[in-house]
């Protein structure tokens, strides 16, 4: 699994539209929202982190304004690149 987030420098219009909708629906104590997406890659035989790494870098995030991470299921460790 890839998650791709803007990075925290970045403004994030779809999150402040979020976090500016809050109090109208009784949500005060929420000071930030991004909004990111989240892509599920599944290998034949044992994943490939490096492959996945290629993958999410030249294809799923712009590394200019984002930033990804890279989660195996199986094993629940976590890498970020």
């Amino acid at each position: 699994m890839v998650d791709v987030m803007l990075k925290p420098e970045i403004l994030d219009p779809q999150g402040q539209a979020v976090a500016n909708a809050l109090p109208r629906l009784g949500v005060t104590d929420v000071s930030s929202v991004r909004i990111g997406r989240r892509i599920e890659i599944e290998f034949d035989g044992t994943p490939d982190l490096d492959r996945a790494r290629e993958i999410a870098d030249k294809l799923l995030a712009n590394p200019v304004i984002e930033d990804f991470t890279i989660h195996v299921h199986e094993d629940a460790t976590a890498e970020v690149a």
